[in-house]
């Protein structure tokens, strides 16, 4: 035979009524499914032909080799690798597509997808209705499309590590890891590389990101329409952007790390009623980009070494920002509007270049801190006037800037500026953001 099928056995009970209740036990713990059994495929067989064969809720259990196939799995199963062998899909469509509900695969390295994107070939292409897909432990490399995820409920991609066509320009790559229209997923420690965008999220809602390492791509994570989600301690470094959220309502994005992105560590576009807090955003070319952004809570956040640390405009307002670090970022705040904006408003933030003074010793600025100043235009338009900062005469010129409202520009006011940093371990993070 091609493959051997493996049977449970039962053990052996006195009487047919003992017989009859462990038969119903067994029906009962595995749903509608007759008992599960096991196809072992060898080098030189087919992976098609045992799916094939094998009944829903059994194993496919495929030994170490090489095998050249792209096939479907159609009914509920779990296809499960021995010591990681390969599947490669020759280049051509889905190295594994996926139909049904209820399917795990794991221990595999799936490579080899076809190249083209209106199809959206794919190492894994779960279609609409396959819920509940685990896919977990996997090498996904050099596919167009990682995994791809459409129109479904409660999937699962776990510890995978999935890297795109590397050789081909940015535009022509596909995602890491791509989910539209789906319910409750968990994308949780992948390390993804090499694709256009990591991952890249579209209408899907009550889902959950964490401990996922991305670089090297477009955006780490590209947020698009979608809904209360959590995005916690993932680090996106080298690539252009961080993590983008755009047209997204109640996130919350906590704990993660965004270091040496060309663009942005974290872009905020049109966003309300989020938390983003505790995060680290270092060495990028903007700490913060935040446009068309109200009614979000951002707390306790660590933006250090940045071209700009925040770039804030297109009425980003009624915003609550407390307690953030703002330390070394070459402008700490660029701002663009027609009045100020009040920050600090229930806990004061803190701003390396603050040089007002705490003359009662309580931690807290007595002079407002204005991100904004006439000081910090000059310095956009003149950078080395910054070898002047601690001097009378830029002291003095902030000075009367305030005193004489014509020479002011709007600003960030922060009322109650910190006099120390918040983060106990901030000066940790300066190599990563001189990287």
């Amino acid at each position: 035979m091609m493959w051997m099928q493996k049977k449970p056995h039962l053990q052996k009970q006195s009487g047919m009524r003992a017989f009859h209740v462990l038969c119903g036990a067994l029906i009962f713990l595995h749903g509608s499914y007759a008992i599960a059994a096991e196809w072992r495929v060898q080098p030189g067989n087919s992976i098609a032909a045992a799916i094939r064969s094998a009944k829903p809720g059994d194993t496919v259990l495929v030994e170490r080799g090489y095998y050249t196939e792209n096939f479907k799995i159609d009914k509920p199963l779990t296809l499960r690798g021995l010591n990681r062998p390969t599947i490669s899909g020759g280049d051509k469509d889905n190295v594994i597509s996926v139909t049904s509900p209820d399917v795990t695969i794991e221990g595999f390295i799936i490579r080899d997808s076809g190249s083209d994107l209106q199809a959206q070939n794919s190492g894994i292409y779960d279609y609409p209705g396959a819920h509940r897909i685990v896919v977990r432990n996997n090498d996904l490399t050099y596919n167009l499309f990682g995994l791809y995820i459409e129109k479904v409920q409660n999937p699962q991609a776990l510890n995978n590590l999935i890297t795109g066509k590397r050789d081909y320009p940015s535009a022509r790559r596909g995602n890491g890891i791509q989910l539209y229209n789906t319910e409750g997923a968990r994308i949780i420690g992948n390390n993804i590389s090499f694709s256009r965008d990591g991952i890249y999220v579209d209408v899907s809602h009550h889902a959950e990101f964490r401990d996922n390492r991305i670089h090297h791509v477009r955006y780490g994570t590209h947020y698009m329409n979608s809904y209360y989600n959590l995005w916690e301690n993932n680090e996106s470094y080298l690539n252009r952007g961080g993590l983008a959220l755009m047209e997204v309502k109640n996130q919350v994005v906590r704990n993660n790390r965004a270091w040496g992105n060309s663009d942005h560590g974290i872009m905020l576009r049109t966003i309300q009623d989020s938390v983003i807090e505790n995060n680290v955003v270092a060495g990028n070319y903007r700490g913060f980009f935040i446009y068309d952004a109200e009614y979000n809570t951002i707390n306790g956040n660590l933006v250090i070494g940045n071209r700009v640390g925040v770039h804030l405009w297109a009425g980003s307002y009624n915003n609550d920002v407390n307690a953030n670090d703002f330390i070394d970022n070459e402008s700490q705040v660029k701002y663009v509007a027609t009045r100020d904006e009040l920050w600090g408003k229930k806990q004061g933030n803190y701003w390396s270049n603050y040089i007002g003074w705490d003359r009662n010793g309580d931690g807290i600025g007595d002079v407002p801190y204005e991100a904004n100043d006439t000081v910090d235009r000059l310095t956009w338009q003149h950078p080395l006037v910054k070898l002047l900062f601690n001097s009378p005469a830029i002291q003095t010129l902030r000075f009367v800037s305030r005193q004489f409202p014509l020479l002011r520009a709007t600003s960030i006011v922060d009322e109650h500026p910190h006099m120390q940093p918040y983060s106990k371990d901030w000066s940790k993070w300066y190599d990563k953001a001189r990287h």
